[in-house]
């Protein structure tokens, strides 16, 4: 396994003279994001705010903010915009995450500068959008075992995005099978990649987050790399194990 100076200086040559697009596709990324996402916040916090307004000193204080059609409303609100924000994760989201991460794979390896472009490939997109939501199924029912196996896991099917863009001929769960199986015993290791990142996060929130523009990119080439590593290890072993 090469060092994390080998898969960060990868990431930095790769991005040299390509930040303007990466900045702008993790730009375009956290635009659409809060777009679909903040009427789910924006309902919930209205509807916390309401029930503050309650003191919750008796029964009857709780059974008068049910009975309340203000609250019910908001509430009906909150849930209504809820549901409509997780479809759009689901099938907008999760896929443009799988476009995002790619498009770094392919201007570390391919030279693609279309980053923008890459971005938002909905090719195979049944594909990735099954991957994507059987991986987050996945790491949610470990988590439910407690925190740190769902962690485990969640590094354990790390590769998934990447796979399922260049093995479209793997289904959903094949990906992730050969994700598990080229994380066995490298875990640990992007864990530690994602640690050494660690001090360009701190100064970003100096920026007030406008840092993670770029800092977001730097990471996502420095993860290619390491994929790109595991891959080849994977493949050395004959996919074997």
């Amino acid at each position: 396994m090469k060092s994390n100076t080998y898969f960060k200086d990868s990431a930095l040559a790769a991005l040299r003279g390509n930040w303007g697009k990466a900045v702008l596709a993790t730009l375009i990324i956290c635009v659409i994001a809060c777009v679909f996402t903040s009427p789910a916040v924006y309902t919930s916090y209205r509807a916390q705010e309401f029930m503050e307004g309650y003191s919750y000193t008796s029964i009857s204080d709780m059974v008068a903010l049910a009975a309340d059609p203000d609250f019910e409303a908001l509430t009906q609100q909150s849930n209504g915009t809820s549901a409509l924000t997780l479809l759009v994760e689901i099938f907008l989201l999760l896929p443009l995450q799988v476009g995002f991460i790619n498009a770094f794979r392919k201007l570390l390896v391919k030279l693609d500068t279309n980053i923008i472009g890459n971005t938002f490939d909905f090719s195979n997109y049944w594909r990735k959008v099954g991957g994507m939501v059987w991986m987050s199924l996945l790491t949610f029912f470990w988590s439910l075992l407690f925190i740190i196996p769902g962690i485990i896991k969640a590094f354990s099917y790390a590769m998934t995005p990447f796979i399922l863009d260049e093995y479209p001929e793997l289904t959903p769960v094949e990906a992730i099978h050969r994700s598990r199986m080229m994380m066995k015993g490298h875990k640990f290791d992007l864990f530690w990649l994602y640690l050494s990142f660690i001090g360009w996060s701190i100064l970003c929130l100096f920026t007030c987050g406008i840092g993670f523009l770029w800092l977001a990119p730097y990471v996502q080439t420095a993860e290619a790399a390491f994929y790109e590593e595991v891959k080849a290890e994977y493949d050395i072993n004959g996919g074997l194990y």
